[in-house]
This record gives structure tokens, C-alpha cells and sequence, in this order.
């Protein structure tokens, strides 16, 4: 991993020159690659490479990468795939941003080869002078991390191997980390996520990592770590749960947020918190019907056992407020009408910090991390009402259920401090250029690039 990025090539060594092509520039492509392109039927289009060989018919000259009309910097990421081992650089970027490309073509060799082992090419992208390698190599490797997190079946990523993964990490950056397990969850006062994960036959617990400056400004991490979801006695169709084991992909992609905080040594005190559960199906479950207490004092009637993510990070939100935090973030794959919705490539987020927003929705679009601000509407708080307790924790009408599950978070967070809540899919259906089918990281990049602003 840490050789797909070179600074220089060896001097005796050959740099293959790669020209991205878009569709209207075809007539720029050098003389001697325009014959061979016009013998292919090379037009442009996105993520076909094409290997020019040379003109003394040994070995190549160039590649051609089309990127069809020109607006997807990460269609880089096909070079990975289709270059052959040894360094290249871009000879002509056909107005693509350098850093993006860079970032692409990295996102773009990831293989997940834990279970099947793949045939890696080795391409190696000698980066511009102009371009900052440590800042490019962690976004790539941070976007590993959640990946590989997301894409391990639960039988080997349920909570202990969750809790596994943050004190690795924790131990490479020197953060502290303290972990509350099984019923002692109970006398702690976190009832929800213990009535969550009480009938798996691994222990829930909640996961709580911190780093940094303790004067520096406090900024909490929290990511729904459910390593598996059936549904709860509100049983998922087959269908519905063939990948629950993405369900922990909050907590993946906070992880993976915080390795980039931290590699970064971003300007602040980092706290981490990740509840850790199963949500499977035993005589112990809780029930549809039943009344949980929380860390926050509020009553929640369960009207559906399949809506516990919210309910594990409720507990978790309560305890992050508690300090007092400059700024709160949650991350979770928490609703399928967020899908609907938005579909998979654009997660809405919800926040009460207009300002925050602001450089979220900027951080976004420069880095081509695309975001969606949805409103936390403030009208749809009665759909989550009970008459036994202080709320439901689902509606009953079927609407806005996206926004509804990001008002009854709204109710664990003290509304003096600064929050968002990222409602992401954690999964990418189709391969692109950049990204195999599978687990994927979302939103970090943006939020990362929002945080440096605010914390220099």
C-alpha cells in the first residue's frame, strides 16, 4: 500500500506516460498514440486504457485513459486495474484536478483478498512535485480501513473484532481507549445498548477511544457499530438481511474519519464512541412492545425491533454531550428511506449548525464527496410519539423516515451543542472505476476537509 504512491522513479527506470483523453479532446491525443487509438476505436469513453506500444514494437510508449466528458476525477481509479507493474505519471490531466486524480487512481486498487486470493497488478503513480504525498496516502489508506471493516462477514467482525479494530488503531496513534462490556452496561447506565445486543452470544459493549490535546477544542466521533442486524424478533426477509453485515458501517467509517484526524494531527481533543452490538434473535431479545429506559433519562416504547440502530446511539449521544463537545458527529447506516430517498452514492446528513453546513456542503463538492443537507423538520416529531413513554422509536405512517429517525437522535443531543448526524449507505451496489463492489467509506473526505477549517 504504501509503495502506490513515489515521489521520483528510480533513475534507471521507465515512467510510463498516462494521457487522460475526455471525448471532445480525441484530436489532442500525440501523433504516434492517435494511429493506434484510431486503430482500437478509442473514443474517450470512461475507463478504458488503452496501452500504446512503441514504435520500435518493443514495449509500450504511453496509455490512454478516457474519461469521457471530463467531470469525474476518480475515473483514475481504472489505471490500477489495467496499467502494468511498474511507475507511471500523468503525462496530461485533460483538466481533471491532480490531487483528485492522485486520490482516485489510489481508491482505485483496492482489493479485498482477505477470503479469494486476486491477481494484484502493481502500478505505482509518480506523483507531481506540487502534490502533498502523506495527506493523499491517508485519505487512500483511511478509505481502506472502512472498507475492509464493511466488507468482512460478521462471523469474523462481530463486536469483539469491532473493539479489535479501535485498540489497533488506537494503539498506532497512542490513544487511550476504555471499553463498557455486557452487563456492566447495565450498572453504567446505558440500557439501551445493552437491551440491543443482549441476546447475541457476543457481549455488547460501547467503545470509547480519546486523543489529542485535553485544551484543545473537543470534537466526538460516534458510529453505529451493529456487526449484524436481523431484524430483531421483527425479522428481516432473506433478502433484506444478505448484507447486515455492512450495519456496522458507522462505525467503520468513523474509524476510519478518525485515523485521517489523527494521521493529520488535526488541532484537537478526539473522543471516539462506538456502540458495538448484535442485533440476533434469542429468548432474551427484546420485544415490539417493550419500554426502554436511557442514558438520558427518556422512556422509548419499541414499535419495531429492527429500528435499533438509533436506539444504541441515543445511549451513546447522551453520554458525548456530557462534556460538552464543540461539535458532535454521528455516523450510521441507519434508515433504507434515506435510499429511497437519495439512492446509494448520496448520503443526507442532518445538522443544527448552519455554519457547520456550510463547510460541509463546500468540502463536498472540492472534494467530490457528495453530500445531501436534509432538514430536521421539527413538525414531524409527532409521528414519534407514545402514549406509554416519551416517545416511539418508530413512526406508524411510513413517511419521511429519514428525517424522523434524525429527530428522535435530535432528542439524545443537548440542543446547545453543535451536531450532525450522517445517514449513509456504507455500500457501493456497482462497480466504478474507483470502487468494487462492496463496502465502501462515505462522507469522511468532505467532513475531514470541513474539520481542517475549523480546527486551524
Amino acid at each position: 500500500m504504501d509503495n502506490l504512491f513515489v515521489t521520483a522513479a528510480h533513475k534507471n527506470e521507465k515512467v510510463l506516460a498516462v494521457h487522460c483523453v475526455s471525448k471532445k479532446d480525441i484530436g489532442a491525443i500525440p501523433k504516434h498514440a492517435k494511429s493506434w487509438a484510431d486503430l482500437n476505436g478509442f473514443d474517450g469513453a470512461v475507463g478504458y486504457v488503452l496501452l500504446v506500444p512503441a514504435q520500435s514494437g518493443e514495449g509500450l510508449d504511453s496509455a490512454l485513459l478516457g474519461i469521457g466528458e471530463g467531470d469525474d476525477p476518480f475515473v483514475t481509479g481504472a489505471l490500477a486495474d489495467k496499467l502494468p507493474d511498474g511507475p507511471f505519471s500523468f503525462a496530461s490531466l485533460a483538466g481533471l484536478d491532480n490531487r483528485l486524480a492522485a486520490i482516485g487512481f489510489g481508491l482505485g486498487s483496492y482489493r479485498f483478498d482477505v477470503y479469494k486470493k486476486i491477481n494484484r497488478r502493481q502500478p505505482q503513480l509518480v506523483l507531481d512535485d506540487a502534490l502533498n504525498r502523506d495527506d493523499i496516502l491517508r485519505q487512500v489508506q483511511s478509505s481502506f480501513l472502512a472498507r475492509d471493516l464493511i466488507n468482512t462477514p460478521a462471523d469474523d467482525m462481530g463486536p469483539d473484532e469491532i473493539e479489535g479494530a479501535s485498540r489497533k488503531l488506537a494503539k498506532k496513534y497512542k490513544a487511550t481507549i476504555k471499553v463498557i462490556k455486557g452487563d456492566d452496561l447495565l450498572s453504567k447506565n446505558f440500557p439501551m445498548i445493552h437491551a440491543v445486543g443482549r441476546a447475541a452470544t457476543k457481549a455488547p459493549r460501547l467503545i470509547d477511544m480519546s486523543w489529542g490535546d485535553k485544551k484543545a477544542p473537543k470534537l466526538t466521533l460516534v458510529g453505529k457499530g451493529v456487526a449484524f442486524d436481523t431484524g430483531g424478533l421483527d425479522i428481516k426477509p432473506a433478502s433484506s438481511m444478505r448484507n447486515m453485515k455492512k450495519d456496522m458501517g458507522g462505525a467503520a467509517n468513523v474509524l476510519a474519519l478518525a485515523r485521517i484526524i489523527m494521521d493529520a494531527k488535526l488541532n484537537v481533543r478526539l473522543r471516539v464512541l462506538i456502540p458495538a452490538v448484535e442485533n440476533a434473535i434469542a429468548g432474551n431479545a427484546f420485544r415490539p412492545g417493550d419500554i426502554l429506559r436511557s442514558r438520558k433519562g427518556l422512556t422509548v416504547e419499541i414499535g419495531h425491533t429492527d429500528a435499533e440502530g438509533r436506539l444504541v446511539l441515543g445511549d451513546a449521544l447522551a453520554l458525548a454531550c456530557e462534556e460538552k463537545p464543540d461539535l458532535v458527529i454521528d455516523m450510521a447506516t441507519l434508515t433504507g428511506a434515506a435510499r429511497v430517498a437519495l439512492g446509494p452514492e448520496l448520503p443526507p446528513y442532518y445538522t443544527n449548525d448552519k455554519s457547520f453546513a456550510s463547510a460541509v456542503d463546500e468540502a463536498a463538492l472540492s472534494e467530490r464527496d457528495p453530500l445531501w443537507r436534509m432538514p430536521l423538520w421539527q413538525s414531524y416529531n409527532k409521528a414519534l410519539a407514545s402514549n406509554v413513554a416519551d416517545l416511539n422509536n418508530v413512526t406508524t405512517d411510513g413517511f419521511a423516515g429519514s428525517i424522523t429517525a434524525g429527530l428522535f437522535l435530535e432528542r439524545f443531543v443537548e440542543p446547545a451543542i453543535s451536531w450532525a448526524h450522517f445517514d449513509i449507505f456504507g455500500w457501493n451496489p456497482s462497480k466504478k472505476p474507483h470502487s468494487p463492489i462492496g463496502g465502501e467509506a462515505q462522507c469522511i473526505r468532505a467532513i475531514f476537509a470541513s474539520l481542517q477549517k475549523r480546527y486551524t
